[in-house]
């Protein structure tokens, strides 16, 4: 089975994905389908949510035709097995540094000889059949996207190693905690924020891998090599918005 994720992605069509945060029911995922979203992220790194509430969103996602990815609690490797057989497609791993980090992850995520996953039969993406190991292992690690998240100079000194390793998909600049840790919180022109980028975007290009940029929508820093992902907002930002504005137009 192709991965129609990652291969809109090669093909260079808009694809805009959606921050779950806030949300605790399926109803956000309708949403995001209503509203010409191709993809989730359920946060479990920034909220309180459930290991159960990601893996229901995850499994409606599917259902719906959205790609259901999870950023998982930054270190907390033990989760990503359990969010994949509950339906999650993608992981999203955060403040990678090192190789052997990357490594730990990519091999969470696939089962063996290429990793280690834990061996099941039944998951939402078949239906819950249960599906014999030489059918259900090609198909799933086919399918699960790993996306490694670069937010510290250590990450982005070492991005064409990380690149490099067997089984990531996308290597991903999370633009917030760069900049704290640059020294300058929130300014994306800073020249180590393009250097980043420019330094990322070679290594994915040396290793066939792609590149997403989050925290920012600035367009010149978009055409330094990131792929046409979009994060379009978290929920929980986009209800705060919206209450805003509604309360403005009607004080008007």
């Amino acid at each position: 089975m192709p991965n129609a994720f990652l291969d809109r992605l090669r093909a260079g069509e808009l694809t805009f994905m959606l921050g779950v945060r806030g949300s605790r029911t399926a109803d956000v995922v309708r949403i995001a389908a209503a509203t010409g979203h191709h993809a989730i992220m359920v946060d479990l790194e920034h909220s309180a949510m459930s290991f159960d509430v990601a893996a229901q969103l995850c499994a409606a996602a599917s259902d719906l035709g959205l790609t259901p990815l999870v950023r998982v609690p930054e270190r907390d490797y033990g989760t990503i097995g359990r969010l994949l057989d509950g339906g999650a497609q993608g992981i999203v791993a955060p403040r990678i540094e090192t190789v052997s980090e990357a490594q730990t992850i990519s091999r969470a995520c696939r089962f063996p000889p290429r990793g280690q996953r834990s061996q099941i039969a039944m998951v939402p993406q078949l239906g819950m059949r249960p599906t014999p190991a030489r059918e259900l292992n090609p198909a799933l690690d086919e399918q699960v996207i790993v996306q490694m998240l670069l937010e510290t100079p250590a990450g982005i000194a070492n991005a064409d190693a990380i690149a490099a390793v067997d089984g990531v998909d996308m290597l991903a600049i999370g633009a917030n905690d760069l900049t704290a840790e640059l020294g300058a919180p929130g300014d994306y022109g800073h020249p180590g924020v393009r250097s980043a980028v420019v330094s990322a975007a070679d290594a994915c290009a040396r290793h066939g891998k792609l590149l997403m940029l989050g925290g920012t929508s600035d367009p010149a820093l978009f055409a330094l090599g990131a792929c046409p992902l979009r994060l379009t907002g978290m929920d929980s930002e986009l209800l705060f918005t919206a209450a805003r504005a509604r309360v403005e137009a009607l004080t008007a």
